[in-house]
């Protein structure tokens, strides 16, 4: 009975301060003599606790400054680049040369390890393009491809074998990581790394969908 009887005690009486949480103010010297417990090594008075805990705070919230900074920063550049491929692709005579600018774009100003184009239609002049495949929209081999063209999503991370197989051929082994950009009507793009982290489940896709968007409508200048 002394136990529970002591429990509510307890209880009652940090409910009574969280309601009067200026109350030690008028007793400083109770606030100093209090002990609190630590999750690990000894005991430190609740004015050192609460500095601690401030402290570890502050260091959160830098941290996640840096972090949105960071984030800003990579924005920021990702956009600018962006903004660069549409002027470039724009700026092209022909299908061949878009799409030139578009695999050369991915792979200097994106940094990707290997890019791979998959189109529905030739382009003349693109016959001997390594990183370029011509493929009828309606070939059994796009089959694991119908639901990303359906709803035109990308794709970031590890992409399923018959996917990895088709895009990549025999470099697949070097891809450990892709974005694959599907564009109806027109084909896939994808950007492979070498990175496992480099492309990822649940990372931002804007960038990408503002590239395809580009790409589509540079591309329907020269349509038949």
């Amino acid at each position: 009975m002394t136990e529970i009887q002591e429990k509510l005690g307890a209880h009652e009486v940090a409910t009574w301060l969280r309601r009067h949480p200026r109350f030690l103010q008028q007793f400083p010297d109770l606030a100093l003599s209090l002990v609190v417990p630590r999750e690990e090594g000894s005991a430190s008075s609740l004015a050192s606790y609460q500095l601690e805990v401030l402290r570890d705070k502050n260091r959160e919230l830098t941290r996640r400054l840096q972090e949105l900074f960071g984030n800003a920063q990579e924005n920021e550049r990702l956009s600018v680049r962006t903004h660069q491929l549409t002027l470039a692709l724009m700026r092209q005579g022909s299908a061949a040369d878009t799409l030139r600018a578009m695999a050369a774009s991915l792979a200097e100003d994106f940094n990707g390890d290997l890019v791979r184009l998959v189109m529905f239609a030739p382009a003349e002049g693109l016959e001997d393009a390594d990183w370029l495949q011509v493929i009828a929209a309606d070939d059994g081999r796009l089959a694991p491809f119908r639901d990303c063209l359906a709803d035109g999503e990308p794709l970031c991370g590890r992409l399923q074998p018959e996917k990895h197989a088709l895009l990549y051929g025999v470099r697949a082994e070097d891809v450990q990581s892709s974005a694959l950009l599907p564009l109806p009507g027109i084909g896939l793009i994808a950007v492979g790394s070498r990175d496992p982290n480099r492309f990822f489940p649940g990372m931002g896709t804007l960038f990408l969908r503002m590239m395809g968007e580009s790409l589509a409508t540079a591309l329907k200048r020269y349509a038949a």
